[in-house]
């Protein structure tokens, strides 16, 4: 599948909660951050977690959600969400069908870390991809998602 790229539709996407199926484009109507990353409670997932976490009254204020994405179930979600605080939802991607479908690739055998700003329609406004730079898929995409609201 091709790599999914600014100026692209959401596709049709359905990940799982822990109340069962999330169709991801049931979600739109305000812009929307959607971030992959490789695992629950490893080191860099809970730097970006946290990062998210603690600038997410500015991504709401600017009227957007935010949604972590990865292979982890809806059992280890709940626990990172409870032991981080974590204010937004998590969701899975069992086996990576999803982020493979979006284009998304493992890099040295890790699931992708990789943050997509969608705007109220669904449209790809932004896209970062990079296993080590945290931080910068927070800074990034509010930054985005402050452009969207103005």
């Amino acid at each position: 599948m091709p790599e999914l790229k600014i100026g692209d539709a959401m596709p049709d996407s359905t990940l799982v909660g822990k109340d069962g199926s999330v169709p991801l484009r049931g979600k739109l109507g305000k812009p929307l951050v959607v971030y992959f990353y490789p695992k629950d409670e490893t080191y860099g997932c809970t730097i970006e977690a946290c990062g998210f976490r603690d600038s997410y009254e500015d991504f709401t204020a600017a009227g957007a959600d935010v949604i972590g994405v990865s292979r982890d179930d809806a059992a280890s979600h709940d626990a990172f969400i409870g032991k981080h605080k974590l204010p937004f939802t998590l969701l899975s991607d069992p086996g990576g069908k999803v982020a493979a479908a979006w284009g998304l690739k493992s890099t040295l055998g890790m699931p992708p870390r990789v943050t997509f700003v969608f705007d109220k329609d669904g449209v790809v406004r932004y896209r970062f991809d990079s296993l080590i730079r945290f931080g910068k898929h927070v800074d990034a995409a509010l930054e985005v998602v402050k452009k969207l609201k103005a």
